[in-house]
């Protein structure tokens, strides 16, 4: 087995995001607060991260074109058709994560 070189390290980093949402979009009732809770991390932090990745590189990307991305569509229409109502559990469990 050879060892990845800087640009099919790249390669594979890409390949890999692009599964992490594509998983995400197949696991729409999976919701940001879950992620948050479990993971520490959700649709919207990929998002941002997606924008400072973008400006390391010194290109300028909106956050809501990233979160397009990240969403498979623009947020406001995701969040009207799967986000549902957070559980006083899932806040009570967001308000352990931060303390």
């Amino acid at each position: 087995m050879s060892t990845p070189t800087d640009s099919t390290d790249e390669a594979i980093e890409a390949a890999v995001f692009r599964r992490l949402v594509q998983h995400l979009d197949e696991n729409k009732d999976v919701q940001n607060i879950d992620l948050m809770n479990l993971a520490g991390f959700c649709r919207n932090c990929l998002s941002k991260w997606y924008v400072a990745a973008a400006e390391e590189c010194g290109l300028s990307v909106d956050y809501e074109k990233a979160r397009e991305r990240v969403y498979g569509m623009p947020y406001r229409e995701w969040k009207n058709r799967f986000q549902s109502e957070a559980s006083a559990e899932q806040l009570a469990a967001l308000g352990k994560r931060s303390d």
